[in-house]
């Protein structure tokens, strides 16, 4: 950030008065611009013993596979982003049975959340986001082909529960050291 979208004039980093980090802050007009994490929503979507999967047509991580989801938009609840990047990006209607996964991702600055679904029907296609969409079992998922960790932590996840039926809430974090990433649970995690 170089201005103030309040004045136009220039920011510069510094802690405000009473604050404990560093934000920008105007030096014509003092406006503090706060920024903070976005929220990435998405659904695991599952057919009997498979998983949808959609292969991205965007960058980043293009012609890799990923569940379907993206940014929450502005007016809208994590359920309702969840159920619309499902539509946008495989056409699929899902019923959405609950959160099922919260990674915090504090090197990009998001919280990724993910909604354990069933696919309503076996209408999907690809979406303008997606160059394909297909019915995954679990031996079959394109695991070297996978876009992010917060997909592959989440299907090791599900794979896991699928076995005793249980779908408990997964709350951690995926963390950077050096090139190599970790997740680390959270407390509901270790409890």
């Amino acid at each position: 950030m170089n201005f103030c979208s309040h004045c136009g004039e220039t920011v510069i980093l510094k802690i405000p008065e009473d604050d404990n980090r560093q934000r920008y802050v105007c030096l014509s007009c003092e406006m503090i611009h706060y920024q903070n994490p976005k929220v990435v929503t998405g659904c695991l979507p599952v057919w009997e013993d498979k998983i949808l999967l959609c292969k991205r047509a965007i960058e980043p991580r293009y012609g890799l596979w990923t569940l379907p989801a993206g940014f929450m938009e502005l007016g809208e609840t994590t359920v309702e982003a969840a159920a619309r990047e499902t539509m946008e990006e495989a056409n699929a209607r899902v019923n959405i049975q609950g959160l099922y996964v919260v990674i915090n991702l504090p090197q990009v600055d998001q919280v990724f959340m993910m909604f354990r679904s069933q696919l309503l029907d076996l209408d999907f296609s690809p979406g303008v986001e997606s160059l394909a969409v297909e019915l995954y079992t679990k031996q079959d998922i394109p695991w070297d082909s996978l876009a992010f960790g917060t997909i592959r932590q989440t299907l090791d996840f599900f794979f896991e529960d699928q076995q005793t039926g249980d779908y408990p809430l997964h709350v951690g974090d995926i963390v950077k050291h050096g090139d190599n990433y970790s997740f680390r649970p959270g407390p509901a995690e270790t409890a």
